[in-house]
């Protein structure tokens, strides 16, 4: 890239929140920046929450004017808040009259941002009022790093201690923007969280999970939710691509090279009363997992308009926990945090102009 910028060559400005920190690092020395400025601006972004390249006063005034004329830093703020009287937090953006959804969960000894990765989702499932809005497109990797940083803000002093991938969208068929999001989570001039601290949901996206071993290590969670392919496939329509067998083939390929799942894998599992909760069903959940190193989350389902499902019963899952943990699976029972300001697991809606018939 020549170092004398001229409006001719850009003919739009580059977001440096779409840049990995690599990608940065390569457009700062495309202009003659040193190695070392990278960092520099990446802690003026993610640490001191600075998007103003003038206010950037350790890099050199040539250093900025050129960063000024080809690239900015350009968020998507929230535009809507919403307080749970359990403390949980939902914030929406609104992106082109579409809407995202994006959850904050305190807890004593943590607290999780559930982050989106797409406007809707375009795998249909049953349970899911995400699947029933439909899609419209990948959300780019600056509206994934956007609501880390506006979440930030709006907590001020609070410390953020996990992230999560399980917001509107499938993230792995957003793969190469939601990689570039994880590196900037990662790096310790992003947002420095430990890969052990970060977890990514998929569907069970084979091509992308093996894609994603290649690329970066975090802990993973499958969206399982049933215990045989005839069941997966009536409430999850991905099935009838990627069946449980090979599902699980890949996720043990991901184990082999990955220290962030060295406690195994989560299992993702919805409880739909008198579909996947019976004791059959625990039994043949145990068998399919058991060279799977893995502790299975049990989801009591959250209800939806126009969704005919019905949750199982409390007692109903401690059942099913407690056949899994004799079986010997470390399992739990998720709390439903949010419900009523619709920010549960498989709630969230957003604001949709669907597309999804132009992409399938």
């Amino acid at each position: 890239m020549d170092t004398n910028i001229n409006s001719n060559v850009f003919h739009s400005k580059i977001n440096l929140l779409n840049l990995s920190p690599k990608k940065i690092q390569s457009l700062l020395i495309s202009i003659g920046a040193k190695n070392f400025t990278s960092n520099q601006i990446m802690k003026w972004i993610y640490n001191h929450n600075c998007y103003d390249f003038n206010k950037m006063l350790n890099i050199s005034k040539n250093i900025r004017r050129k960063l000024h004329h080809i690239s900015c830093i350009s968020i998507s703020n929230f535009s809507e808040e919403k307080i749970s009287s359990d403390g949980t937090i939902k914030w929406i953006t609104s992106l082109n009259n579409q809407k995202i959804e994006t959850v904050y969960i305190p807890e004593k000894k943590r607290s999780t941002l559930c982050i989106s990765s797409q406007i809707g989702c375009a795998l249909k499932c049953d349970f899911c009022a995400t699947g029933k809005q439909g899609f419209n497109r990948n959300l780019t990797a600056s509206e994934i790093i956007s609501q880390i940083l506006q979440a930030k803000k709006k907590l001020k002093d609070k410390k953020l201690t996990n992230i999560v991938f399980m917001g509107m969208g499938e993230p792995l068929l957003n793969l190469n923007n939601v990689v570039t999001a994880l590196k900037i989570i990662l790096d310790k001039n992003g947002f420095g969280i430990s890969k052990r601290r970060i977890t990514l949901s998929t569907s069970g996206i084979i091509p992308a999970i093996d894609k994603l071993s290649q690329k970066i290590d975090i802990n993973l969670a499958i969206s399982l939710h049933a215990s045989n392919n005839d069941i997966r496939s009536l409430i999850m329509p991905i099935n009838k691509k990627y069946n449980i067998e090979a599902l699980l083939r890949s996720v043990s390929r991901y184990l082999k090279n990955s220290n962030a799942n060295r406690n195994g894998v989560t299992i993702e599992y919805v409880m739909l009363q008198n579909i996947n909760d019976s004791i059959k069903n625990a039994e043949e959940l145990a068998y399919i997992l058991k060279k799977i190193p893995s502790k299975i989350n049990l989801i009591p389902w959250n209800s939806f308009k126009n969704s005919n499902f019905i949750s199982s019963t409390i007692n109903r899952i401690n059942i099913f926990a407690n056949i899994l943990r004799k079986k010997g699976f470390s399992t739990t029972i998720r709390k439903n945090r949010g419900k009523d300001i619709n920010a549960a697991c498989g709630q969230l809606t957003g604001n949709i102009i669907n597309r999804i018939k132009k992409h399938l």
